[in-house]
């Protein structure tokens, strides 16, 4: 397949390397084709061709594979549709919303806010978004339940602008564009952002690529909730607005398979072909049109191209023998903008002087008339008609490739240049020439009282142009963007279906992660919540003991299971169903959050609340996929996040690549991120119980989070939930372990006297055993007593510390408020020693808050190959070197005798990696 640089000498994917032997007879066919198309038209040409081309095949005649076709529209000019609506009245107000939307970035760079924008954008896809707002995007109110858009990010300005017309927005609104704090009340986002205008946005979009994926699997989600009976949204179609610079991200196209593979038909890419990404031509060389027609007709989309507006169907109609044709398909895109900058004249002489049969073809036409041949993008006609054919479309997804002038109407200064992605503002003279291309009826006068305040224009609401654009939205459902945050109420799980997690594993063996797996299999089994629980696990259930869930939730595939399963004998057999409530993207992390991040919503976008549930090797999470996790974040996204096989050290026989030991670090920088890191199975139904009333329980001021817990896989005896929990403490960040947990069989620690030397021990996770062991060893080897706390989240304790802090920075007049870490230690005795499978930075994060001494222990550096306890004994985080480290604290401060620490690290052969103590198990 050829793209990229190669695609400017693409004849519509046929090669001409095979001689012509007869070109009389070749002229032959072709005459006879061409009086097929002029006699019975071109659908009836497409149809004798496809049959053509079948037969060539049962013939064996090798046929080319056309993977793209000639740089002209799909769309034959004698099957476009008729327009619906009325041109000349759309085309008056979105001019109005064109000036309006230059003007109110224009204004955000006014002295003394100088806050930016985008002009271009808008005004070169202005038609593509108000034929959609027109004719197709259907609001919320529709009967079939509304359309999900994902607009261009940096086209914001464009539905403000709208919004304005609508009366939605004031100029004050307008005027506080970007000044989200300044201007608060009456600001708007620069971007899509739903968590800064919640009632407007849907879908946050201006993080390259994430919009295209998140479409993807929303359209998806679409599907699932209706193949599971939750939802009925068979008549709800996802669009997606994206820009051609934007198609080189990886995300933008890595996902295409999935639409493909599922024929979602709910959904329509419309990329806007403006050839110019942010500092220059997106393909100077080549052809971006064709290479994305090539791409997305290689991944099994259908593709309809808009190339040129209807000024070109006359000259294209008199090309009989194709000699503009050729010349469109070998122009290159570099030159194509070169074009546009230039005039009539120039395109004269450059592109249709190309050959005497093309400048033939323009003769009769003045420079003007040849500069006002349109590209496609900006073609009601042309646009409508494409659109239209992308929603009748069944069986594949549809993208439309749009080719537009970025900047378009905006003056030479703008139009199709370089720079006019960071151009913020405009002349005088460009205002005033932009005024008059758009006939907006405002006076020299009124833009030559302040340049930087040009009048934004509103013909009041009751003119006839915006009754009729009312009534468009009317008919069609509402406004679009709007976000609504009703729900159908859910019934959360009742206390029983939490026992699992509190009676621990008895005699067993089990990993936290097998804990949770058991906790989230009763979960599923509640009858009113279990249905919204939507597992997501990328490729790794068995790993996960999660291939529990085959035979019975089963993996959804729309298609359902129609191959005869090689592990069809086995008790969990692979089984997939179209109503199947296990989401599975294979190998394909960033699909798996893009999944979690349309489920997380659904209580928004569908009414509807979906609680997503991703399963994932915890080093593959926030480390590979955290910029969609801060977009799932701004779109307010609810579930739980299961960072398993999580640690350093507990699946070292994997390697470096599997060693996680920093995952809560790069989470906590998220703030709708609420980490924990627990220890037990008990730990795990506390906070799984209180992150679902805080998403759904209706009681709680955000419940727009994600819960990130980190599971093991290391097995251990799982401890019934003990007596008098701190529950409160727990699910706040630490808690002192009942002294049942922590004593040695022979109860040394016990018989310790009450003056003896004291230590505070905190651990997380897999290492809370440890902690528990060291205290054992303190008291039988040195004779020092230890309290242990299960630190469940040092991320919300860290959090906790800083808001009080703001709190008594902000109100010196009132009583400074105590974080809770500090009161948890209060009248503590000792040291305080933090020990963690992680980094040190995890613990560190509280220092500030720990009263007294705090020495931390972690897994610093890269990850290896290892048994679990030479891996621990090499980083220092095993029992015996939690001992040393508090041994250490107590001899600096003058509670031991100084040699005792030296004794220790001899005694346990602190600095022999062969020496560390064995872990539950090393296999």
């Amino acid at each position: 397949m050829l793209t990229g640089e190669h695609t400017q000498h693409l004849f519509g994917g046929l090669g001409a390397h095979l001689p012509d032997h007869d070109p009389e007879e070749t002229a032959e066919w072709i005459e006879s084709f061409d009086s097929l198309v002029q006699e019975r038209g071109t659908e009836r040409a497409q149809f004798v061709v496809q049959n053509i081309l079948q037969r060539a095949g049962a013939q064996s005649v090798g046929v080319p594979l056309v993977t793209t076709t000639d740089y002209v529209n799909t769309i034959p000019a004698d099957q476009e549709p008729a327009y619906p609506g009325d041109e000349e009245t759309e085309r008056r107000y979105r001019a109005w919303m064109r000036w309006n939307a230059a003007v109110l970035v224009h204004r955000a760079q006014r002295p003394g806010v100088g806050v930016g924008g985008h002009i271009s954008t808008y005004a070169g896809a202005a038609t593509l978004y108000e034929v959609g707002f027109n004719h197709f995007f259907r609001g919320k109110d529709h009967p079939g339940g509304g359309d999900q858009v994902f607009f261009q990010g940096h086209a914001s300005p464009g539905m403000y602008a709208r919004a304005f017309m609508e009366g939605r927005l004031t100029e004050e609104d307008l005027d506080g564009f970007r000044q989200e704090k300044s201007h608060e009340g009456h600001s708007l986002s620069s971007y899509p952002h739903p968590r800064l205008m919640p009632s407007f946005w849907e879908f946050p979009t201006v993080s390259m690529g994430i919009g295209p994926m998140n479409a993807i699997y929303q359209a998806q989600s679409n599907r699932y909730l209706a193949q599971r009976g939750i939802k009925d949204t068979s008549d709800q179609h996802v669009w997606a607005f994206l820009g051609d610079g934007e198609m080189d991200e990886p995300e933008s196209r890595g996902l295409l398979q999935l639409a493909a593979n599922e024929g979602l038909d709910n959904l329509t890419f419309v990329v806007n072909c403006n050839l110019q990404r942010l500092d220059g031509p997106v393909r100077g060389n080549g052809k971006i049109m064709q290479e994305l027609e090539a791409f997305f007709r290689g991944a099994g989309w259908n593709v309809v191209k808009v190339v040129w507006g209807r000024e070109w169907d006359s000259l294209l109609q008199k090309d009989r023998e194709g000699h503009l044709v050729r010349i469109m398909n070998e122009t290159p895109d570099g030159d194509y903008q070169t074009y546009k900058a230039e005039d009539g004249g120039f395109v004269r002489e450059h592109f249709f002087g190309k050959s005497p049969e093309t400048k033939e073809l323009v003769a009769d036409l003045t420079d003007e008339q040849i500069w006002n041949l349109k590209r496609g993008g900006h073609d009601y006609h042309k646009v409508y008609a494409a659109y239209k054919s992308a929603v009748e479309f069944k069986g594949k997804p549809t993208v439309v490739l749009v080719k537009t002038v970025k900047g378009y109407g905006l003056g030479s200064h703008f139009e199709g240049r370089n720079a006019t992605h960071q151009m913020k503002k405009l002349t005088l003279q460009d205002l005033k020439d932009f005024r008059d291309l758009l006939r907006i009826p405002i006076s020299d006068e009124q833009l030559e009282a302040d340049p930087y305040r040009p009048p934004y224009y509103h013909p009041g609401m009751d003119a006839p142009e915006i009754q009729y654009l009312l009534d468009r939205r009317r008919a069609l459902g509402g406004s679009v963007p709007e976000r609504r945050n009703r729900h159908t109420e859910v019934s959360l799980p009742p206390s029983s279906a939490y026992a699992v997690a509190r009676r621990g594993s008895g005699k067993q063996q089990a990993a936290t992660t097998m804990a949770f797996v058991r906790l989230l299999k009763d979960l599923m089994r509640d009858k009113e919540f279990g249905r919204r629980v939507v597992p997501i696990v990328p490729d790794e259930s068995r790993t996960f003991g999660m291939d529990a869930f085959f035979p019975t939730a089963k993996i959804y595939n729309p298609k359902g299971q129609n191959y005869l399963s090689v592990d069809r004998d086995l008790v969990l057999a692979y089984k997939e169903s179209p109503a199947g409530q296990l989401i599975h993207p294979g190998i394909n992390e960033a699909g798996a959050v893009a999944a979690f991040t349309a489920a997380g919503t659904s209580y928004a976008t569908h009414g509807e609340p979906l609680v997503p549930i991703y399963v994932f090797y915890s080093m593959f999470g926030f480390q590979r996929t955290g910029d969609s996790f801060w977009a799932a974040a701004d779109q307010m996204t609810r579930g739980f996040i299961i960072g398993a096989t999580a640690g350093r050290t507990t699946l070292t026989g994997e390697g470096l690549q599997h060693a996680d030991g920093h995952s809560p670090i790069l989470a906590s920088t998220n703030p709708a991120v609420v980490t924990y890191d627990p220890a037990y199975g008990y730990e795990i139904g506390h906070i799984v119980r209180a992150g679902l009333e805080r998403m759904y329980g209706g009681n709680h001021r955000d419940p727009n989070v994600m819960y990130y817990l980190t599971v093991y896989n290391e097995p251990i005896v799982q401890p019934a939930e003990p007596e008098g929990l701190d529950v409160d403490g727990l699910l706040r960040g630490m808690y002192r372990l009942p002294l049942g947990e922590a004593d040695s069989a022979d109860g040394a620690a016990s018989r310790l006297a009450d003056d003896a030397p004291r230590a505070q021990l905190l651990a997380s996770g897999v290492a809370v055993p440890w902690a528990v062991e060291a205290r054992r060893l303190l008291a039988e080897d040195w004779g020092v007593g230890a309290d242990v706390w299960s630190v469940t989240s040092w991320t919300e304790l860290r959090r906790d510390g800083l808001a009080a802090e703001e709190q008594a920075f902000l109100h010196p007049e009132l009583e400074a408020p105590v974080p809770f870490v500090t009161q948890q230690l209060a009248g503590t005795r000792g040291p305080v020693v933090a020990v963690t499978d992680y980094m040190k930075a995890v613990p560190d994060q509280i220092r500030q808050f720990v009263p007294g001494d705090y020495a931390v222990l972690g897994a610093d550096g890269f990850g290896f190959s290892d048994t679990r306890a030479a891996a621990r004994r090499f980083f220092k985080i095993d029992s015996t070197s939690v001992v040393v480290r508090a041994l250490q604290e107590l001899a600096r401060r003058g509670e031991i005798p100084a040699d005792v620490p030296r004794q220790a690290i001899e005694k346990y052969r602190l600095l022999d990696v062969n020496a560390g103590p064995a872990a539950s198990t090393d296999d």
